[in-house]
């Protein structure tokens, strides 16, 4: 232990901690910009800077190894005094858009100014190279993330959290030098060109709003006012133990009871919980798995919960697609339950008969499941993804004392029903050990095997393994980094049978979506209280929810079923290959949507229906064929969806079609570019009945 003074208060701190640390445990607030808990810090930002006696010049505290007998002054009128100019060197580069900011109210850049009471010393200057204008300010063309470099302060953790201390994907990098050094993508594309998975790690740790998740509150606020819709709200695990913290509460503070409350007074219907789905999700994967362990085909199976991982196989290995598991994640699962089963049926008429449907929004940790919902064969299933701090805006905004809400709200039936293996999806591990907990149940060594498996538990990044006797060898991988390294080595083909990744580390409860925190500890002490929330449900294992053996007995038959799979299940496919060109435009036929069919065609294209419609000729005719000539689109129970006869062969073509015939498509491409990228368009499309 060393003993070090600041502001003439001594306190004692171990080996290689900072000066930053040192303050902290005396209590004393120094402000940082460019300062994350998780991540290297290069002490950009300079606010932190502080006076050790002896030292030549002043130190920066988040970066300054502490040694016994320092004696530091954070405080003097010169700290002060520089602190407040190079704000102000910030405030000239930095919008005064505040008003209209996502990040309003919890930008640290903002409570600074605020605090400091600055005001604007220099005229304005422009963010951005002159010698390369090409660098892109904004980009809104992501469906998960936005950026607006225009109120970036060049912190560099967006670069860490994307780089090797972080997810090592390498999205985004710097360019330029001095005051003109700014964070841009791989050669300037935007966002949705590259090869970023849309974990929104970048978003957790921007102290501004240069990146943020793409927002979508605003339009469900709008939704909720005018209550013309029949709206139902499902809400993830990591959300109820994290939603407190944007109200000040410690945490890991479960606030499931006010969070349903809250969801009531902002004007939802009906508030679900996503566990409902989370259960099915185990019982349709996990007897995926015991099938594919019993034939040995397509082993190890890769859990397909986190689309972040998904997106990341279906872009960097496609070679992994038919080792993912075929289930849909839990809130696609939930989201076709709710506006295509036996609850939107429950509404009325119009529902049953698919004139309507209910609007169906979900509350989640991740700003990948944003992307997830428009992924082709669920899209429209959800139609907004809040993230959990969006969740906070909508809250606050609407005046809501979250804070002063009863623990007493309580879930809607029969999609609000869960047990504790649902529970724990929200952490690292929790979906194997889930897995695990029913399929030992269906191998008959439920009495056999413990219930909870603390090997496959913990925040820290890596791999981790257990044996289940019966079963073989199951691995974690917490973090997309950890599965990147893992998957290096072709061993893993032959030591596990099993694999869950979560791409952000921590899984959900550290997801891109979820509350900044400064705290080091916030992943264990939110993991505490999912597990805390597992050990006190009466039912533990998914199999034993009784409305998921109502849902099975009425609706489903059970689980692997040919109905089921059409609810339940999904298919993948290589990104920017023929077969995902394909899949969008079956879906946006399914949708009837034909502005989405022509943003796939070359304007010369042609379309060979195989059909009374004929040959079409370009994309006027394409459009007026989706428009004016198919049937009206339905909805609810009644909407049906072309589905691919393989759930992962590359090269597959072969379609099933609404009314159940097989048939396939030969497709070719074209590339032209478009916004200084190559975009691959379809140029022929031929149907070929079976």
């Amino acid at each position: 232990m060393i003993k070090v003074t600041i502001n003439d208060r001594t306190v004692e701190l171990g080996e290689n901690s900072t000066l930053l640390d040192a303050a902290n445990a005396a209590g004393v607030h120094i402000p940082t910009l460019c300062y994350y808990p998780r991540l290297p810090t290069h002490a950009v930002c300079r606010m932190c800077l502080v006076k050790v006696k002896g030292a030549a010049r002043a130190q920066p505290a988040c970066k300054t190894l502490a040694h016994d007998g320092d004696v530091i002054d954070t405080d003097s009128q010169e700290l002060l005094e520089f602190r407040k100019a190079d704000m102000q060197w910030l405030l000239a580069r930095h919008p005064n858009d505040c008003i209209r900011c996502e990040v309003n109210g919890s930008c640290q850049f903002q409570n600074l100014v605020n605090e400091y009471q600055l005001e604007e010393r220099w005229e304005k200057l422009p963010i951005g190279s002159r010698a390369h204008p090409e660098h892109k300010i904004t980009d809104h063309t992501s469906p998960s993330i936005w950026r607006d470099l225009s109120k970036c302060i060049e912190c560099g953790l967006c670069v860490e959290a994307c780089g090797d201390a972080g997810q090592q994907q390498h999205i985004i990098g710097f360019a330029e030098h001095g005051s003109e050094r700014m964070p841009v993508t791989v050669f300037d594309r935007s966002l949705s060109e590259t090869k970023c998975i849309s974990c929104g790690q970048c978003t957790l740790v921007c102290p501004t709003g240069a990146l943020i998740e793409t927002p979508q509150w605003h339009e469900v606020m709008h939704t909720l006012d005018t209550h013309r819709r029949v709206s139902a709200v499902q809400v993830a695990p990591a959300t109820r133990v994290a939603i407190g913290e944007e109200f000040g509460m410690p945490p890991g503070t479960v606030s499931t009871g006010r969070m349903i409350n809250a969801l009531r007074k902002l004007g939802f219907d009906y508030v679900f919980d996503t566990n409902f789905a989370a259960d099915l999700t185990i019982m349709e994967e996990g007897t995926e798995f015991l099938t594919r362990l019993k034939s040995g085909k397509h082993l190890p199976l890769f859990t397909s919960c986190c689309p972040g991982w998904v997106n990341w196989v279906e872009i960097n290995r496609p070679d992994l697609l038919p080792h993912l598991s075929t289930t849909k994640s839990p809130q696609q699962m939930h989201g076709a339950l709710t506006k295509r089963g036996a609850f939107a049926r429950s509404l009325g008429t119009d529902f049953t008969q698919g004139k309507k449907e209910p609007y169906v929004v979900s509350v989640m940790p991740c700003t990948a499941k944003k992307d997830e919902a428009l992924r082709p064969g669920v899209s429209g299933d959800i139609d907004h993804v809040l993230t959990t701090r969006e969740l906070a805006r909508m809250i606050k905004a609407r005046g809501i004392a979250f804070n002063a809400l009863q623990e007493d709200g309580e879930f809607d039936n029969p999609l609000g029903e869960s047990t504790g293996a649902a529970q724990i999806f929200g952490a690292s591990g929790g979906v194997m050990e889930a897995v695990v907990r029913t399929a030992a149940h269906f191998t008959g060594q439920e009495e056999a095997l413990p219930l909870e498996w603390h090997q496959l538990r913990g925040v820290t990044e890596g791999v981790k393994e257990a044996d289940i006797p019966g079963i073989g060898k199951v691995a974690i991988c917490n973090g997309i980094a950890a599965a990147q390294r893992m998957l290096l080595i072709d061993s893993w083909r032959e030591e596990y049978v099993a694999i869950e990744v979560m791409a952000c580390v921590g899984g959900c409860l550290g997801g891109g979506g979820e509350p900044k925190s400064m705290d080091p500890k916030v992943l264990q002490k939110r993991m505490q209280a999912i597990y805390a929330i597992d050990r006190n449900t009466p039912r533990r294992r998914s199999y034993e929810n009784r409305d998921i053996q109502t849902l099975y007995a009425v609706e489903l038959e059970k689980p692997n079923s040919h109905r089921a799979h059409e609810l339940l299940h999904t298919s993948y496919a290589a990104r920017h290959s023929k077969r995902l060109l394909l899949m969008r435009f079956l879906d946006c036929v399914d949708r009837r949507d034909a502005d989405g069919v022509a943003g796939l065609f070359h304007e010369d294209a042609t379309w060979s229906t195989a059909s009374p419609f004929g040959d079409l000729h370009g994309i006027a005719a394409i459009e007026d064929m989706i428009k004016h000539r198919l049937p009206p689109r339905q909805y609810g129970p009644s909407h049906a969806r072309h589905r691919m006869e393989s759930a992962a062969d590359i090269e597959d073509l072969t379609v099933i079609t609404p009314n159940g015939e097989r048939c396939r498509f030969n497709l070719e491409t074209v590339t032209v570019k478009s916004d200084n990228t190559d975009k691959v368009l379809i140029s022929k499309l031929a149907r070929e009945a079976l």
